[in-house]
């Protein structure tokens, strides 16, 4: 029989992740739980003595203890929560296969991060950013340095009709814009197909990229791998493309063997008849002249 020791590591990950999820301070974990905040700290970097500290911490969080444990899958209907557990995932991969629409966050221009927070301010009350949303953009603009810092290996499917539409109606939260913040958010969106096109001619061999012309799901998903080999599926409703969602939605995080075969069956089949290298180049290029 094969020999599965617990990861504790990764434990402790999940509960980083699941307290981002609900909002709530290390402080007020430890109040909670009749511990010290140094001991919630601990606990999350995988010390774990008590498994009824644990079942604790899933009633708190409110998870299920095999979900803490890794045995089933992990939900979050909060994207702080699943970002944080992204990062944590993308930090410890050599491989990562994903699509998202329109194209992986993880790259977008430096200038992205700030058209993000504007096309959430359109559509926020008063345009100003929540509590909660300035959270959520700090969690992303760290996956991103981390992601810098040390680079996985980065497979991207980008969907054709999702370029097309993101040309169309620009980096925007809302249809009701002025016209020359509308051009201004065209000519941005303009941009960040060039800085895809730059990063495919660079020939980078950190990233690989290939434009698909078939349809291709919306539900956003990325397929992890580590230098084990072992694998972790993440599905998302949440979008950070034009018209952005952080807010509705419930994402999931699985080690299923099923679940994953099946995604990355699908994410083959795409790959294999998108368009790659010199092709997706000119595909791009001719996009652009077309909007």
């Amino acid at each position: 029989m094969k020999n599965n020791p617990i990861n504790y590591i990764s434990i402790g990950n999940r509960l980083r992740a699941y307290r981002i999820a609900e909002s709530l301070r290390a402080e007020q974990v430890a109040e909670n739980l009749g511990i010290s905040r140094a001991a919630v700290y601990r606990l999350e970097k995988g010390e774990i003595v008590k498994i009824e500290t644990l079942e604790k911490l899933a009633d708190l969080l409110n998870t299920s203890l095999s979900s803490l444990l890794g045995v089933s899958s992990e939900y979050y209907s909060n994207a702080d929560g699943f970002f944080e557990r992204m990062r944590q995932l993308e930090d410890s991969s050599e491989k990562i296969y994903a699509h998202f629409e329109p194209f992986s966050y993880l790259l977008t221009s430096k200038n992205y991060d700030t058209y993000l927070a504007k096309m959430l301010m359109d559509s926020a009350p008063k345009g100003l950013l929540s509590e909660k949303q300035r959270s959520t953009l700090s969690i992303l603009e760290e996956r991103k340095n981390t992601i810098n810092s040390r680079p996985p290996r980065l497979f991207n499917l980008i969907s054709l009709q999702s370029i097309q539409r993101i040309l169309h109606t620009g980096l925007v939260g809302s249809l009701n814009l002025p016209p020359s913040t509308k051009i201004d958010r065209i000519l941005q969106a303009r941009n960040e197909l060039i800085h895809l096109i730059n990063i495919i001619e660079g020939k980078q061999h950190l990233a690989n990229i290939a434009i698909s012309i078939k349809t291709i799901p919306s539900l956003t998903f990325q397929i992890f791998y580590n230098q084990q080999g072992a694998s972790s599926l993440a599905v998302s409703p949440f979008r950070l493309g034009e018209f952005p969602n952080i807010t509705n939605g419930i994402a999931s995080v699985t080690n299923s063997e099923e679940a994953i075969s099946r995604y990355r069956h699908l994410f083959d089949n795409l790959w294999e008849h998108a368009a790659k290298g010199e092709d997706a180049i000119n595909l791009l290029k001719r996009t652009l002249d077309d909007y």
